[in-house]
Order: structure tokens, then sequence, then C-alpha cells
């Protein structure tokens, strides 16, 4: 399944210098094992997202790298430490080289 979804992404619009804020992202996609077999008894190829990754003003800071034991439509939270305003840019990245971008802006005030 390509990454045709429009990703879920929460992530506060302010937040005071120092503070730790969290960051929820979801994204439609039905992660294909490749453990299943079709009708016709062939196996359905592996189709997961890989890969998943948060930079914030074009610098990464988080990355996870998925497996076929993560569960379809994958939810990731995580926690980020507010210095300064800027935008968030989140990437996902499936077996098949189909790429998915969103974006969140924050403040700090």
């Amino acid at each position: 399944m390509a990454l045709k979804s429009q990703p879920r992404v929460r992530v506060p619009a302010q937040a005071k210098a120092g503070e730790i804020i969290e960051i929820k992202t979801l994204i439609s996609h039905e992660m294909e094992s490749g453990q299943r077999k079709d009708a016709a008894g062939k196996t359905v190829p592996r189709d997961i997202i890989n890969n998943f990754q948060a930079a914030f003003n074009g610098k990464p800071f988080f990355t996870a790298e998925w497996f076929t034991s993560i569960s379809a439509n994958p939810y990731q939270s995580f926690f980020f430490k507010a210095k300064e305003s800027g935008e968030f840019t989140f990437t996902w990245k499936d077996d098949a080289g189909a790429e998915q971008k969103a974006t969140a802006k924050l403040t700090v005030a």
C-alpha cells in the first residue's frame, strides 16, 4: 500500500522555553508483514512503513526503525524540549520507497 493517507500530527502550537512537550503522530497504513498468503496460496509481499523520522528546523532529533511486528496504522508519541520557535518535519518511508511528510509549527514564548 502506498503512503497516500494524510498523517495526523498533534503538536502544541505554543510552549515556554525549556518546557517538555509531547508529540503524537498517526498514519494509516495496512503494514503487510509478508507472512500471509492470498486466496491463491501466494505469499503477500511485505509492505510496511520501515522508517519514521522527526526533525526540528531541519535537524533530525528522533528516528524509529519499524519492523513487521508493528501494527497497522502505526501511532508514535515522543517528547521534545522546546528551546526555540520553529517547524517540525515528520517523515514516514515504506518498503515500496514511498514517502509521506507532515509539518507543524511551534512558537516558544
